[in-house]
């Protein structure tokens, strides 16, 4: 993590003072460093890290960091990794172009690795704006137009919950897959290894992102160090709010009629995570989380035992345990 922290700050630096500390404004500010971490375990169930495992793990977190330059501008949103988040400081226009900036520097560092890595990180950026625009469908949506989005619908309804998972296998699992899948490959894995851990990856990353939704209800702004009821806001629904659509119970009319679209007012905001956080509905959504994190951790049971598969496994508990 230490050489991967030294690159990362050096292919973020640039000539030119205001762009280097644009760029460099989310590096700064840390992170769990979650993706780059996932290629270094995933290397060591083969030979282990080496520099192109390095570079691979660069690559990814450049990816991730860029998406989340354009995240906020979408979003609005006022904090990331408990500072302010990079369009509050820099503006929108700026913040859209360092997020191009760095998808144009991780291209560059994965193209060190190889045709093969360049067609990987390709069709890993085609999946996750594919699925950051079919999850950005409801955004702004009135009740009429909600009812006519993949997302339309209850909990109960097998095509509501798997439609809404497949958009966070886009957005989150498919990077989170590329991560694990850059480590198995470059880590010396046979190919039935590296596609194990590349579902493996997957299925993480919707956990992943199934757990940080439910933070986005649940917790703080200083414990989270991200804007809560920003889904909200937006009129998203997330898993929880599809778990209480199916209530027929009259008390949860308030609830149910704040979710139906975007959120403007700061007062009805806090109602509505007041209302969710206290319904059955979070923990449902919370046992969905941990059945899949299950999933996850099943596939990594015809792998050769050792401490670095049973480091992947705990990687899924700590991940899955965020949400409870």
């Amino acid at each position: 993590m230490a050489a991967v922290a030294t690159r990362l700050s050096a292919v973020v630096d640039h000539d030119d003072p205001f762009i280097a500390g644009a760029s460099g404004h989310l590096v700064a500010a840390g992170g769990k460093r979650f993706r780059p971490l996932l290629t270094l375990l995933a290397s060591e169930v083969g030979e282990g890290w080496n520099e192109q495992v390095v570079k691979a793990a660069v690559g990814v977190e450049l990816t991730h960091l860029a998406s989340l330059y354009h995240d906020d501008v979408m979003d609005e949103a006022d904090l990331r990794r408990g500072v302010e988040s990079a369009n509050a400081r820099y503006g929108n226009a700026t913040a859209i172009l360092v997020g191009d900036l760095l998808f144009g520097t991780a291209s560059s560092v994965v193209a060190d690795l190889g045709a093969e890595a360049v067609k990987i990180q390709a069709e890993t950026f085609v999946r996750l704006c594919a699925g950051q625009i079919r999850d950005d469908l409801q955004t702004g949506a009135t009740p009429e137009e909600a009812d006519r989005t993949v997302l339309a619908g209850d909990a109960d309804d097998p095509a509501a919950v798997t439609a809404y998972l497949s958009i966070l296998a886009d957005k989150t699992g498919a990077l989170i897959a590329t991560a694990a899948r850059y480590g198995a490959m470059f880590g010396g894995c046979d190919a039935e290894t590296v596609r194990t851990l590349t579902e493996y990856g997957e299925r993480l990353g919707v956990v992943f992102q199934l757990a940080d939704d439910l933070l986005d209800v649940a917790s703080a702004a200083d414990t989270s160090g991200k804007t809560p009821g920003t889904d909200l806001r937006e009129g998203k629904a997330t898993l929880p709010v599809l778990y209480a659509r199916t209530s027929q119970d009259p008390a949860d009319e308030r609830l149910l009629a704040l979710t139906r679209g975007p959120i403007d007012h700061p007062d009805e905001l806090a109602e509505a995570l007041e209302l969710l956080r206290a319904h059955p509905a979070m923990q449902q959504a919370r046992d969905h989380t941990t059945r899949l994190a299950d999933e996850a951790r099943a596939l990594l049971d015809g792998l050769c035992p050792g401490p670095a598969v049973d480091a992947l496994r705990a990687l899924v508990d700590g991940v899955a345990l965020r949400s409870s």
